[in-house]
């Protein structure tokens, strides 16, 4: 179905994510300037922090809630082959989360919120940056409302019949946010705002980092599944084959839910709050949450390996050159996958309980985050946005060389950016400070390798830029002359899927479970034994 009607939602939702993205990437060089030997004495700690405050915030809240909801809305209508339900509430949700948006962005400006995106206590900024936050994440609820009503409505006209794996897993999606976003709500409105207000005198560091331990993780996972519903549901077509197989990707999906929310303490390892055996309890259940992704490289390799034979791919390994590189979804998630390869690796790691000593808080942890999410997570975001732009607007890509051009160029950056990152990291770089003081003869051999890092960052920048010239000038494009289908069919398409891999009842109330299993007791604790070294005057 066309997404007629329903363009102007989605690239109102895009514009806002990519618009805060270009901002970001030029804060992010602008950090890593102030870091580096060549910046040692430009601005002040205070504007540093001021800055990776906007770059955290930009990328972590505003790009990935707005993309994922305008991609939502285009999978909706155009999987589903359905209008969209409630639109008025689509663009009421879209207008809430700008307000909100604008709200934290101004506070933050201001130099009234220089808390970085994760806002640990007992640092607190103004109430109206976590306000500013709180209608974000209240707009997303509508817009996980109106996913689940659109799956509810078609399979309602469509019984017995398999819901689309891309909205199966768009749905999937939204049900894990509203799971994870509880953690860092009663976190917000319990206890930041009415520190923030003053109204409270003292707030629970260690209750309220065990709150937004809830949210912490698995909010990586809902950046995530967009890209892996690229990975399955738009890449075997681009590529010229099928996907191997649709039961795969349910599963894939449902794990997802499953295993990214009841880890979140795993972030705790060096806090002394809990004990070890929740501790590791919780380091076991992280290690499930490779699976999935196991899964999804099988899986979507195999559904290369079909393209190229396809395409006259021959022996072992034939078949990879013979796929089309040139098309940019295709060489995305070849670049993906690579990042995927060295952040997984980072982050097996960061989830030992003993190995995570080595590296805890230093700048091992930030590459790791950075190939994840700004890797494999955004150059996938632009994969999408190149596949799905010309039906948005009606137009067709002139040329795919530029595109190209910025998909590389994302790749190498990321890559000369992360790497001296973990040599850093293992050498003891400590992360979330302004400079350093590179006449310390102690630390003086970092300095080479945190100016790799800034010719990283500035060739990220020239990416980020590019990309956003690459969606302009699409607008002034030839008219497209046909639209073709973006979603991929399954070697084998099915026709009946049992009702556990159709919908989300099981899975919430095992979420329910494992939740209570890996959260009852280090919430409720604060309660039965409050801790009187917990308690924390504010700091403004």
């Amino acid at each position: 179905m066309s997404v007629r009607n329903t363009e102007k939602l989605c690239l109102a939702h895009f514009w806002v994510a990519f618009a805060a993205f270009v901002i970001a990437a030029i804060l992010g060089v602008y950090q890593m300037w102030v870091r580096s030997p060549l910046g040692a004495k430009v601005g002040s700690p205070s504007l540093y922090f001021l800055s990776v405050t906007a770059h955290g915030t930009a990328m972590a809240y505003v790009l990935t809630t707005f993309f994922i909801m305008g991609f939502g809305y285009f999978v909706a209508v155009s999987a589903l082959d359905r209008p969209l339900p409630g639109r008025v509430w689509a663009w009421l949700a879209y207008w809430l989360a700008l307000v909100g948006v604008i709200t934290a962005t101004v506070t933050v400006l201001a130099g009234r919120a220089s808390v970085l995106f994760t806002f640990y206590p007992p640092l607190t900024g103004s109430p109206f940056y976590y306000i500013g936050l709180v209608l974000v994440v209240v707009g997303s609820w509508v817009w996980c409302g109106i996913m689940i009503a659109a799956m509810t409505a078609w399979k309602r006209e469509n019984p017995g019949v398999p819901v689309p794996l891309a909205m199966f897993a768009t749905v999937a999606n939204a049900v894990l946010w509203l799971w994870t976003t509880v953690g860092v709500a009663v976190e917000l409105l319990f206890q930041v705002i009415p520190s923030a207000f003053g109204w409270t005198q003292t707030v629970d560091v260690g209750f309220s980092r065990t709150l937004f331990s809830w949210t912490l993780h698995a909010i990586v996972y809902f950046w995530l599944i967009p890209a892996y519903i690229a990975f399955y549901t738009m890449v075997p077509r681009a590529a010229g084959g099928r996907l191997y197989s649709d039961t795969m990707g349910r599963l894939t999906f449902i794990l997802f839910l499953l295993y990214s929310l009841p880890v979140g303490m795993h972030h705790l390892f060096m806090d002394p709050e809990h004990g070890n055996g929740l501790k590791f309890i919780q380091m076991l259940l992280t290690v499930f949450v490779s699976v999935p992704t196991l899964l999804t490289i099988f899986t979507i390799t195999a559904s290369l390996e079909i393209a190229g034979r396809l395409r006259g791919g021959r022996g072992w390994f034939g078949w990879i050159a013979a796929l089309p590189w040139e098309r940019p979804m295709v060489l995305a998630v070849g670049l993906a996958f690579v990042m995927l390869g060295f952040g997984g690796f980072g982050g097996l790691i960061n989830m030992s309980y003993g190995m995570n000593a080595m590296i805890h808080n230093t700048s091992w942890v930030t590459a790791h985050f950075h190939l994840i999410f700004g890797g494999s997570v955004v150059i996938m975001y632009f994969a999408i946005a190149y596949q799905i732009w010309p039906q948005l607007t009606g137009r067709e890509h002139a040329s795919l060389r530029p595109l190209r051009l910025q998909l590389w160029l994302w790749f190498i950056g990321m890559m000369v950016m992360t790497l001296p990152w973990h040599y850093l990291g293992l050498q003891g770089q400590w992360r979330r400070v302004a400079n350093f003081d590179y006449t310390n003869p102690i630390i003086a051999s970092w300095g080479p390798w945190v100016v790799v890092s800034l010719i990283g960052g500035i060739i990220l920048l020239a990416s980020a830029l590019l990309f956003a010239r690459n969606l302009i000038v699409l607008h002034r494009s030839a008219a497209v002359a046909s639209i073709r289908p973006l979603f991929a069919l399954a070697v084998h398409p099915p026709e009946r899927v049992p009702a556990a891999l159709n919908g989300f009842g099981l899975w919430n109330a095992l979420v329910l479970i494992l939740m209570i299993g890996a959260y009852a007791y280090p919430i409720a604790q604060f309660f039965i034994t409050p801790s009187p070294s917990a308690m924390v005057h504010r700091m403004d």
